[in-house]
């Protein structure tokens, strides 16, 4: 992965990984900064600036540890090691939290945060699943810091309950042989790959990220399919029954008897709407005046009549082709 520099927090230099990443970096231009939450450089550019912005790499101290209660997949949705990413899915929540800042972002203070999740989940009577992925890709974080090379094994030693992260990404093979015990619950998000093409811009394939599921539930990992977010463009019926077929014939049979399905429909918003206007100008509209509604401030998603509609569908497609795998939720 290349990046064009590094804007960083002197404190994180006196940290582990602070030190290894500057090691593994020392080629590039290191820029101080006062927070990693705030770069006026970063602020002023305009939005058509968005994917270089993404090709800068930022390196800080995660301050904040608020856990969010959360009742689908996890407990709490808890701060972790990074937040931003260095794909740009048009479509992308963490945009409306960042707005066009949402570069990548690595936070090297990892014992520390792994200190509190473990301390909570001994606090608890009964056990407790911590999303730490809710902020940013794990999976792709990883190739850059080994985060998670450090977070399985000891919460596996350490740990009470699970920890649990999504992805878009394929390069699992370092996890493989980790001692997980189970406790490490992997979660990998999957679109048609048309809309990957187009839309999840600079994410794996489809095909890649099968094949990285089937391997991450060979290695023992509890694991989950995200079809999130749905996206309802022309045709969307004919893609997302494709996607399930695929589905049916691209995962091993050890994959799909243990399999569970979280649906998401996208939501949508007028930071998105004016960052890709400018940043990309020739990617699909994905605002339909049509099918959308507003959602709160700024925010879009599908009328409820059109949500029941799909909901419906995919339902029906899934029994048809996946048979009785579990559906934890449609949102």
């Amino acid at each position: 992965m290349k990046f064009n520099a590094v804007y960083y927090e002197p404190d994180s230099l006196a940290y582990p990984l602070g030190e290894q990443l500057r090691e593994t970096f020392k080629d590039l231009p290191w820029i101080p900064i006062d927070s990693h939450n705030s770069i006026k450089e970063m602020q002023e550019k305009p939005n058509s600036e968005f994917g270089k912005m993404k090709r800068n790499l930022i390196v800080g101290i995660r301050k904040t540890h608020k856990y969010v209660e959360n009742q689908k997949v996890s407990d709490y949705l808890v701060p972790y090691t990074s937040s931003g990413c260095t794909a740009m899915c048009l479509y992308c929540y963490l945009v409306c939290n960042y707005n066009k800042c949402a570069y990548l972002r690595l936070f090297v203070n990892r014992e520390q945060m792994l200190d509190r999740i473990i301390k909570r989940g001994q606090k608890s009577e009964i056990p407790l699943t911590f999303e730490i992925g809710s902020n940013s890709d794990l999976v792709l974080e990883n190739t850059i810091t080994g985060n998670l090379l450090y977070t399985i094994p000891r919460f596996a030693r350490e740990g009470t309950g699970s920890i649990t992260f999504p992805t878009k990404f394929h390069m699992v093979d370092p996890l493989l042989d980790l001692p997980h015990q189970g406790k490490t619950i992997f979660r990998m998000s999957v679109n048609p790959q048309p809309i990957i093409s187009k839309i999840e811009l600079g994410t794996s394939s489809l095909s890649k990220r099968i094949e990285a599921v089937n391997k991450m539930c060979e290695a023992g990992y509890p694991c989950g399919l995200l079809i999130a977010p749905v996206i309802l463009t022309e045709n969307w019926k004919m893609l997302y029954t494709g996607l399930l077929e695929e589905l049916r014939d691209g995962l091993t049979e050890k994959a799909r008897n243990q399999m569970f399905l979280e649906i998401i429909l996208m939501t949508y918003s007028y930071i998105h709407r004016a960052i890709n206007s400018e940043a990309f100008p020739n990617a699909p509209e994905l605002y339909d005046t049509e099918q959308m509604t507003g959602r709160g401030r700024g925010r879009y998603c599908y009328r409820p009549e059109v949500r029941a509609e799909a909901e419906t569908y995919l339902r029906g497609e899934i029994k048809r082709i996946l048979g009785d795998m579990h559906i934890l939720y449609i949102s």
